[in-house]
């Protein structure tokens, strides 16, 4: 008796390998964001979600490990050991040939797919409640995010249609307490976020500095964040002194790394501080005046020099020859 082969589905002779394709590029993605994220940088966004990527990217879900002091590992690292952990469980049985290891490859091919479906049923969950604080916590866009969450969803789908799943309740059973525990675990992470501790509260050394903070949420035009700190009177000293310099910062509302440099001024300083705002719909916005000058944000012009980049107030002091008080209130977050 001569017995046929089961003609085995397009979708599941390959689909370890597209699996392997997507982790790829998430890899690709997610390395480059945490290069930016460690390194300082500017998101490489167009438009007006250039302003959304930066608020999603340094914000305080970006840092699991320390959400409200923003410092430790960034979120993309993580994801990158996932897309990383993803590629090697879909192509690592490829690499055993099946004529002379065939009992290991197989046992590969059936170990590896229960942790491919627990690891994209964890990616997706995961990647679904940042989904969720992006739209109604942050309520802006990032096509960063939305593009890692629709390779996650991706994940999932080819991990449950690309295997031949003798039982489909072993699929939902697996999903439910996966799906459980990423949820649990990613609230019990970002309990903190909302909640953070009042820089008055927070015990100082003698002489030590209030690192400022930034908001979880998107900036609106014309003027973006409001400053929350108060100036002291080195702040304001320093302002009178740029001023009188012909020191020069270029804005846009919606970056967040020119909040950090509002927030190192305090509001009453900062309204001293000769600035222009490039972007149109910004207040009094005058994108003319920053052609040929911006190439990023925050810019500084000072005495014909251009300073890219958020500059602490004892830089400014040193770049601007001021001699004066320099008792500052105020430090960038540690990263």
């Amino acid at each position: 008796m001569i017995r046929r082969r089961r003609n085995v589905p397009w979708i599941q002779k390959h689909s370890r390998l597209i699996i392997g394709a997507i982790a790829l590029v998430g890899f690709i993605l997610t390395s480059y964001l945490t290069f930016i994220s460690l390194t300082g940088g500017d998101f490489a966004c167009v438009g007006q979600e250039a302003g959304a990527c930066d608020t999603v990217l340094d914000s305080a879900y970006a840092y699991p490990l320390d959400p409200v002091g923003r410092t430790g590992p960034p979120l993309s690292l993580f994801g990158a050991l996932g897309y990383l952990a993803m590629g090697i469980l879909s192509l690592a049985p490829l690499a055993v040939s099946p004529e002379n290891n065939k009992k290991l490859r197989q046992n590969l091919e059936n170990n590896t797919w229960l942790l491919i479906l627990a690891l994209s049923f964890a990616m997706a969950a995961f990647s679904g409640y940042l989904m969720y604080v992006l739209a109604f916590e942050l309520q802006t866009a990032c096509y960063y995010c939305i593009g890692s969450a629709l390779f996650s969803l991706s994940f999932l789908v080819m991990a449950i249609i690309g295997h031949d799943w003798e039982d489909f309740g072993q699929i939902l059973f697996i999903g439910a307490i996966v799906i459980l525990v990423t949820i649990v675990g990613s609230l019990g992470v970002y309990s903190n976020v909302n909640n953070p501790i009042a820089n008055e509260e927070i015990p100082l050394a003698p002489g030590e500095r209030i690192p400022i903070s930034r908001p979880n949420t998107a900036a609106q035009p014309p003027v973006g964040w409001e400053i929350t700190t108060t100036s002291g009177p080195a702040e304001i000293e320093l302002a009178e002194h740029l001023a009188s310099v012909g020191a020069t910062k270029y804005t846009a509302y919606w970056c967040p790394h020119c909040f950090d440099q509002k927030q190192l001024f305090g509001e009453e300083a900062y309204n001293i501080v000769p600035h222009i705002e490039c972007t149109p719909d910004g207040l009094n916005g005058e994108p003319e005046r920053c052609e040929g000058i911006v190439r990023a944000f925050p810019t500084w012009q000072i005495d014909g020099q251009i300073y890219e980049g958020t500059l602490t107030l004892d830089r400014l002091a040193e770049l601007t020859g001021y001699t004066g008080n320099t008792d500052f209130k105020y430090t960038l977050p540690r990263r």
